[in-house]
């Protein structure tokens, strides 16, 4: 059985994300700052990458957490998504 974690901490999150070859991206033209990603290098023309920086900052503004999988049962899990933290 495989389990989901939330956290906001920014450290955490930054090393999930380089663990898997991520990278922080957000949705290009989307409005509020943006819709945040993670690129895992597979083309999406829909991405454009941003600093940690700007990442986190859209992260806080928007009052996000980060919920994400560590394993699957067959390896490790890139399964993320932004939640709001309320």
């Amino acid at each position: 059985m495989t389990t989901a974690n939330t956290t906001t901490d920014h450290s955490a999150i930054r090393k999930w994300v380089e663990a898997r070859k991520g990278q922080p991206s957000r949705v290009k033209g989307a409005k509020q700052g943006g819709i945040l990603r993670i690129d895992f290098g597979e083309p999406e023309e829909k991405l454009e990458k941003i600093s940690w920086d700007e990442f986190f900052a859209i992260f806080d503004e928007n009052e996000l957490a980060f919920l994400y999988q560590d394993k699957t049962e067959d390896g490790i899990s890139r399964f993320n998504k932004f939640v709001s933290r309320k």
